[in-house]
């Protein structure tokens, strides 16, 4: 006599919903990917719709098509004067990087320092920079030091928050427990302080960047006679509007790059952190 074998039922609970499954981290990157290529074809295809309608005159809003023009036909032109902006802007943000976070973290260690510079640095950051940049042409000529310091004052100021916010983001009971262990200062500044304030810090980071590129450009409106701070200037002076666009387009599209750069370097660098296990979740 055979005796059929069944499988064993499952048990369901009541009210139990059925589970789904988490979309691959590759899926998840290709549709948070997809959103601003998505907002960029719109405003694209909105422009295109203003320039074509005759809504707005050329000199006031260029059509893409002239603009994509004015690109491509100044192609080496615009490539030189971004250039000159490119390295100004990086030498800046290098700078702002070491010296902003010698500034931080000897905030954190020297209170009396941080009394004395604190406000000090604060008001330097909101005295306007366009308005301190002529004395820099008039101190330093109109050679790219200038535009180089413009850069560094206006990256300066996030690192240095980023970096003191951070560095004071560490778990007590982690400098309890080093204290106790008889570590030195460097040791726990290299081992607990700066791994715990990297989060903050790249943060600041990436901020400071599309800053510096802000910074070299309102430096060359000053006085250059290279630079996109300088196309932009020729171009608004000649009424040329596209290829005012053109030079806005690429020193946007600079700040972007530096960002992405400094978002993969965050990745590679925090992986640990919450921040990115909820943009793979």
């Amino acid at each position: 006599m055979s005796t059929a074998i069944t499988a064993p039922k499952q048990s369901k609970e009541p009210g139990a919903k059925p589970r789904r499954k988490k979309p691959s981290k590759v899926a998840a990157g290709s549709l948070s990917a997809m959103y601003p290529v998505a907002f960029m074809v719109i405003v694209f295809a909105v422009w295109w719709g203003v320039t074509s309608a005759g809504i707005a005159p050329a000199y006031i809003l260029p059509s893409p098509a002239d603009t994509w023009a004015a690109m491509t036909d100044n192609a080496a032109y615009l490539a030189q004067h971004t250039w000159v902006t490119t390295w100004e802007t990086l030498i800046g943000f290098a700078i702002a990087i070491v010296v902003g976070i010698a500034v931080a973290v000897a905030m954190v260690y020297n209170k009396t320092m941080e009394r004395t510079f604190y406000p000090i640095i604060l008001f330097a950051q909101v005295v306007p920079k366009i308005a301190i940049a002529p004395l820099f042409i008039v101190w330093l000529g109109f050679g790219p030091q200038p535009k180089i310091l413009v850069a560094v004052l206006m990256a300066f100021f996030p690192i240095v928050i980023a970096g003191i916010s951070g560095l004071r983001a560490v778990d007590p009971e982690a400098l309890e427990l080093t204290s106790i262990m008889g570590s030195s200062r460097w040791k726990v500044f290299t081992k607990v302080r700066f791994p715990a304030a990297l989060p903050e810090l790249l943060g600041g980071l990436k901020v400071a960047a599309t800053l510096a590129v802000t910074g070299a450009v309102v430096g060359e409106f000053v006085g250059a006679n290279a630079g996109l701070g300088y196309v932009i200037l020729q171009a608004n002076g000649n009424i040329d509007t596209a290829m005012l666009f053109a030079a806005l387009i690429i020193m946007s599209l600079m700040g972007v790059l530096l960002f992405m750069i400094l978002d993969v370097v965050e990745r590679l660098s925090i992986p640990w952190h919450a921040s990115h296990r909820n943009k793979d979740a």
